[in-house]
């Protein structure tokens, strides 16, 4: 007598179609990631290449807030930002949509901590080699 399992061609037909989707998703994810692009060139310095300097305008915050400092604290945007980096938070750059690290010149950078400035230096990433920091 044989007997019959219909369920076990169910669970087996289930596999392979939720199998082959996974696939044709996996697929298309690797098409599509690879058009992702990488941050705009400043206007600046339209062909500006890996080591040549740049200027960024932004705001000069941390890594921490970002450019939403908590007004519940009671700090400026400028004491804020000096209080997170002495935390150990890092120097940013704000800029729009756009946010990067920086790194050099911490002096000149927390003198011009929660002020929009001009930042000129070398981008590696998205951390900015500062080379020089002046106020807008």
């Amino acid at each position: 007598m044989k007997v019959t399992r219909p369920w076990f061609g169910i669970v087996t037909l289930s596999f392979a179609v939720a199998l082959a989707l996974a696939l044709v998703i996996g697929a298309l994810g690797t098409v599509l990631g690879g058009a992702e692009t990488s941050p705009p060139t400043p206007a600046s310095e339209p062909s500006a290449g890996p080591d040549r300097q740049q200027t960024y305008e932004g705001m000069v915050t941390d890594s921490r807030c970002g450019a939403k400092h908590q007004p519940s604290i009671g700090k400026t945007a400028t004491d804020c930002t000096r209080a997170c980096v002495h935390a150990g938070s890092q120097f940013a750059l704000v800029d729009g949509n756009n946010s990067y690290l920086l790194e050099g010149h911490a002096l000149e950078l927390k003198r011009a901590a929660g002020l929009r400035s001009t930042i000129t230096g070398t981008l590696r990433g998205n951390t900015i080699m500062v080379s020089s920091v002046a106020g807008i």
